[in-house]
């Protein structure tokens, strides 16, 4: 809203200082402070808010010191989270941008699923809270809505020059290919030259106006993606800090990729995909990235609120949604390999575990305890030490992947 505010003091009375709101670069800067001061300030009134309403979470017994002591921790703490992002990005950001509307709806979304999980956990004594079945309902809902907008709204574009004619510039007298922007379901391979995939050419073998159906794949694809990595960070939010760290460096590295996409100076320059419009998902990023760290001061060892699924579902989501918008959704195992690292645990101790119990009659495990996180607590290392490990993982994946814009 103050950005709207602030272009019509700047266009119409020439307000002094009001054109500053232009730049993607300050109102991501204001956008940060701002989540950061309400995620700190507010938080711990939100905390206290949520253990006068004796929101108190139940943990799982791991047979670990101190494990017990963290029975009664609020939770729910995700509403930090999401407070603390909604607020700049309505303040500073162009509402009218499809991929801000995309990522509020996100928010919201996932947020409302963690929610309705956690409310079931705490008030109705359940512990296994929202039925899975209606987790992946909600999952999928989402892929549906942002595949099909990300696919059919008009808004929604890269800019390419091979397909464009060629103008003659009479007043430099050269030769000019004017860029287009066009509808199109390329996304980016990391780590190759031709860097460039189209989901379309998965159905060329049906024949000639193949490009008209290609959201029979790109719409599944989105609500895979979408459905891995928020049940990604979903699990890996087991120990103090782990997923908000990991999860803020993340976004951060995705928030330079949104950036240079959608400056058509630094796209040209990297020789990377022009997204139009894209860039203003930076001001949101920065948003995010403030509340997850606000939150991280008092998701720390030892934590005061846990985030709960109202939290760890909104994360997944919202990095899922910027990868694919960006069009870099092939990096997110190399990006979020923490996240997979926790799913695949999971899923091969389970997968495990009913193969040997059905071929030798007694189930076997490949980890300790499943997610990843918890083996590494079962031999006894401390949970600071992982956290802070995994940290470091997470800033390594990080530069990997910030480096694939050259490396080729």
């Amino acid at each position: 809203m103050l950005y709207y505010l602030f272009e019509y003091l700047d266009k119409t009375m020439d307000f002094p200082g009001a054109g500053v709101f232009q730049y993607i670069t300050f109102r991501s800067a204001l956008a940060l402070i701002l989540s950061l001061m309400i995620s700190t300030i507010y938080g711990k009134k939100i905390i206290n808010f949520l253990k006068a309403q004796q929101v108190g979470e139940t943990v799982r017994e791991l047979g670990l010191d101190g494990q017990t002591q963290k029975s009664g921790t609020p939770t729910m703490g995700g509403l930090i989270i999401i407070i603390a992002t909604l607020i700049p990005v309505v303040l500073l950001t162009k509402l009218n941008n499809i991929y801000i509307i995309l990522l509020i709806v996100t928010t919201l979304w996932m947020g409302t699923i963690g929610f309705i999980d956690d409310y079931i956990k705490i008030f109705k004594k359940d512990k296994q809270g929202l039925k899975g079945i209606f987790k992946v309902f909600g999952q999928v809902g989402l892929g549906l809505i942002v595949g099909s907008v990300l696919y059919f709204n008009p808004s929604v574009t890269i800019r390419e020059r091979s397909a464009t004619p060629i103008s003659f510039n009479q007043s430099q007298n050269v030769a000019t290919q004017t860029p287009l922007e066009t509808k199109s379901t390329l996304t980016t391979i990391p780590f190759t030259k031709n860097n460039e995939l189209d989901y379309a050419k998965i159905i060329e073998w049906t024949g000639d106006g193949y490009e008209n159906w290609a959201w029979l794949v790109f719409i599944p694809i989105v609500i895979f993606i979408i459905t891995a990595v928020s049940n990604g960070a979903n699990l890996t939010d087991g120990i103090d800090g782990l997923a908000a760290g990991t999860s803020a460096i993340s976004v951060l590295a995705l928030g330079i990729f949104t950036f240079v996409s959608g400056n058509v100076i630094f796209s040209s320059y990297l020789n990377i995909m022009y997204i139009p419009n894209s860039g203003e998902m930076t001001v949101f990023i920065a948003a995010f990235v403030g509340a997850l760290i606000g939150f991280l001061w008092y998701n720390s060892y030892p934590a005061t609120v846990f985030m709960g699924d109202t939290g760890s579902l909104t994360i997944g989501g919202i990095i899922a949604v910027l990868a694919i918008s960006v069009r870099k959704e092939m990096l997110l195992p190399v990006l979020c390999a923490i996240f997979f690292a926790e799913n695949l645990s999971v899923i091969m101790q389970v997968s495990y575990f009913k193969y040997t119990k059905n071929r030798f009659g007694e189930g076997k495990r490949i980890f300790l305890m499943s997610p990843l996180h918890h083996h590494y607590q079962k031999k006894g290392y401390h949970e600071s030490k992982i956290v802070t490990r995994f940290w470091i993982v997470a800033i390594l994946l990080a530069i990997v992947s910030i480096v694939t814009l050259k490396l080729r």
